[in-house]
């Protein structure tokens, strides 16, 4: 994604959050934006596309904030699972997200519904996964449950607040108080087997239609382009990040704590850059190509 594409959305997100999704024309978004309306649909389709992107972006932003948080933790660390719940949330009030959520319901758009479902059920499914890397693989069963109750728990306790209290409630605190809840209750699940929704029903609202990407191909693609795009004003630092990560991913075996602690810097190193767009796009293959590493390395 360019910087001017980026603009754009940035543009788009505030008259959505502003105005409301509906109310918002592409014809508002042009004249903010000062752009042409041949720039628009050659950077979407429709303005529902514009606000799919928009959710998108954030989606990849919080994967990556997230992931970073546990390179060198330990992955059944609690408070690190809180922080990882509270990247979301900050996303959410950073962008000015829920008044656009509430919005796309209230416009009756199916297919932005089933879009922000989708979006809504991938969270659960990290969630999901991240409570069997602190609770351990015998918690595999109840973790859907428990996924669903912290998601409603933090909901509606945001909710009760929000209406009760002139004060913004305190993010971190909460998930604190949510994941100390859990604590308990995932305990007793296991303790007495009680499940409802259970991993086997949890499993078939997977959707069968992802499209598989072959992620080390696509970082390797991406890395190389990067460097033809390079100029002679270009950073030191941004040359020799992004030619160790290729080095390293070419290399026999591909060392997984080197690749994430890079990744972490190279993210770092292209952030408020001209290149800023492409980096992010790269780091988040780069994620998926390092979880395929950790299962082959797994068997």
């Amino acid at each position: 994604m360019n910087n001017r594409k980026r603009q754009v959305l940035l543009v788009a997100r505030r008259l959505f959050a502003e105005k409301g999704f509906t109310a918002t024309s592409v014809q508002d978004i042009l004249d903010e934006s000062q752009i042409s309306k041949g720039t628009f649909y050659n950077y979407f389709t429709s303005k529902n596309e514009c606000l799919m992107a928009m959710l998108e972006y954030a989606h990849e932003e919080a994967t990556i904030k997230r992931r970073e948080l546990l390179i060198g933790q330990d992955i059944q660390d609690k408070n690190i699972l809180a922080k990882q719940i509270v990247v979301r949330m900050h996303i959410n009030r950073e962008h000015n997200l829920l008044p656009i959520y509430e919005s796309v319901f209230n416009s009756g758009d199916k297919v932005l519904k089933s879009f922000i479902i989708k979006h809504h059920f991938m969270e659960i499914s990290w969630l999901t996964e991240r409570l069997v890397d602190v609770y351990g693989e015998e918690a595999q069963s109840y973790a859907p449950d428990c996924a669903v109750i912290l998601m409603g728990m933090m909901q509606h306790l945001i909710h009760f607040w929000n209406a009760s209290s002139k004060v913004k409630i305190d993010i971190q605190q909460l998930a604190q108080f949510t994941t100390r809840r859990i604590d308990a209750i995932i305990t007793d699940m296991m303790a007495t087997n009680d499940t409802l929704l259970g991993a086997s029903l949890f499993d078939n609202l997977q959707s069968t239609n992802e499209t598989k990407v072959d992620s080390k191909s696509m970082v390797i693609k991406q890395l190389t382009q990067l460097l033809d795009q390079f100029k002679t004003d270009t950073k030191p630092s941004e040359v020799q990040y992004t030619q160790f990560l290729l080095d390293e991913i070419h290399s026999a075996q591909p060392r997984i704590f080197i690749l994430e602690t890079v990744t972490r810097s190279f993210h770092e190193t292209f952030s408020n850059t001209h290149f800023e767009s492409e980096a992010r796009e790269i780091v988040t293959y780069l994620w998926s190509y390092i979880d395929t590493l950790k299962k082959d390395e797994l068997g």
